[in-house]
């Protein structure tokens, strides 16, 4: 197992001259038709053996970044100038007419599991980019080594080898937690509805974002409870500003946000203005339920921290899960939700009793023998070098007026298109073509935003992903005239 998790000198190498590379094409010291050095070149000059430098070149190249043609070398292919524009702050005007949100909803859930149906509404890892042999082991590992064959009730705050490995994990995003302070749960929408029963009741009001991931209003209907929807700035995150004037007119119970990697809009917080989100959450005692299912999904160097890395006492609850980084099926999820940990365990215990004990057992042996680090250092780089992909086809087959957010992790991008499109029909005429869009509608409790979709660029990128792409490119042009 050590020698599968080893990075070589080499490894390290290749990753900076890509970096460095990346770095002067962004800045345009390096543009689209420019010739790079030949590789015998590039292996002098940074002192690299030739398969190095032929690997850089091949990562640029898989990027879309950097194309190879015979006989000529290596050249730059596409470079930021060239993106759509990005997305501007500001909301959309709500739509004229009501329309159902939870049969867009519905409908888009059907359709999208028809055969052959291109999935470009799914925000999650496509089956090619989740190690399902090595989840196997895990499995088996796990029932032979538990003396029940993992056939017993769990402890009811779950699986303790678990907790103490995502208590581990907690370093990355600077949390200094125990086990004791942990919850494992069916997912993390089961943990968004643990925590939000214990700090509401019925009639209640909670804050979202705007546009929001349509699950977590559903949730918030379901309990009876009321919604505050707070404008998302496409490089801020939560409009703070705009939060702070509501909160002083109106009786927020508690709030629940996505922090990074918002879902639609693919976006994070910075990490300076989380800080003065729990702080100003804190001064009214107002609980934060914060879902950071996408927080492990990062293209940089650096896991982005979360509201809870600023928590000073106990306010901030928050919720996660493996389902969008390692094994949906699995149903693993957890919750830390501070000073309201008793009322979160009474909650599972009158909902669940507790969490199924062998995909525990088995994440939690995932987690220990570094297979999960190992994993999510290749799902980043996919994921990167997917998005990259996208957008480059966005920007050639879409019309020149859309505007899309560029994300830095995550799985999803947001479109805003010519107003004269409606995206629910844009999906219904996609959906003809075997290709599945989520509409903006879904995205509000009034289906307000009626020209915007989401893409997932959760699937590696081929020749159907391209024409798929492309059609819908089409399509729009078609409802732009």
């Amino acid at each position: 197992m050590a020698d599968e998790l080893q990075y070589t000198k080499e490894d390290f190498l290749y990753a900076q001259v890509v970096e460095r590379f990346e770095q002067q094409i962004g800045n345009n010291t390096l543009r689209a038709g420019d010739k790079l050095m030949s590789l015998r070149a590039l292996s002098k000059e940074q002192g690299i053996s030739l398969s190095t430098a032929y690997k850089a070149y091949a990562e640029l190249e898989n990027k879309g970044i950097v194309e190879a043609r015979p006989k000529s070398g290596y050249f730059v292919k596409f470079a930021p100038a060239q993106y759509p524009k990005k997305l501007q702050s500001g909301q959309p005007t709500p739509a004229i007419q009501k329309t159902e949100v939870e049969d867009m909803i519905r409908l888009v859930y059907q359709t999208m599991r028809r055969d052959g149906v291109v999935r470009l509404s799914q925000a999650s890892p496509s089956a090619e980019l989740i190690p399902a042999a090595k989840l196997n082991k895990a499995m088996m590992e796990a029932l032979r080594k538990s003396p029940t064959s993992c056939t017993q009730y769990e402890e009811i705050q779950g699986n303790r080898d678990l907790r103490k490995q995502i208590a581990k994990h907690a370093f990355n995003w600077n949390g200094n937690i125990t086990e004791d302070e942990i919850v494992t749960t069916q997912g993390c929408m089961e943990a968004l509805v643990f925590c939000l029963e214990a700090v509401t009741k019925p009639g209640d009001i909670v804050a979202i974002e705007s546009p929001v991931y349509f699950g977590i209003f559903n949730v918030i209907k379901i309990l009876g409870l009321k919604v505050l929807e707070i404008p998302v700035d496409p490089e801020d995150g939560v409009n703070l500003e705009y939060l702070e004037k509501c909160l002083g007119e109106v009786p927020v119970k508690a709030c629940l946000f996505v922090t990074n990697f918002t879902n639609p809009l693919g976006i994070s917080m910075p990490d300076h203005r989380k800080k003065q989100l729990v702080e100003l959450l804190a001064d009214r005692q107002i609980p934060l339920i914060e879902d950071d299912i996408y927080g492990e999904m990062y293209f940089g160097k650096n896991r982005p921290k979360t509201c809870k890395s600023f928590d000073k006492n106990g306010m901030v609850m928050l919720c996660s899960s493996v389902s969008k980084t390692l094994a949906p099926g699995y149903r693993v999820g957890w919750c830390i939700p501070g000073k309201f940990i008793d009322k979160v365990i009474t909650n599972k215990l009158m909902h669940t009793v507790s969490s199924a004990t062998p995909t525990q057992a088995a994440i939690a042996l995932f987690f220990e023998t570094g297979r999960y680090d190992l994993h999510m250092r290749n799902l980043r780089k996919a994921l990167h070098t997917q998005c990259l992909r996208y957008i480059q086809a966005i920007s050639e087959y879409f019309p020149e007026d859309i505007k899309v957010t560029h994300p830095n992790g995550g799985y999803v991008l947001w479109i805003e298109m010519n107003s004269k499109v409606d995206a629910f029909e844009l999906f219904e005429s996609a959906i003809q073509e075997s290709i599945s869009i989520a509409p903006g509608q879904i995205f509000s409790t009034d289906a307000r935003f009626t020209n915007y979709i989401r893409i997932s660029f959760g699937s590696p990128y081929n020749n159907n992903i391209d024409k798929s792409l492309k059609k819908l490119g089409e399509l729009i042009w078609k409802f732009s005239q």
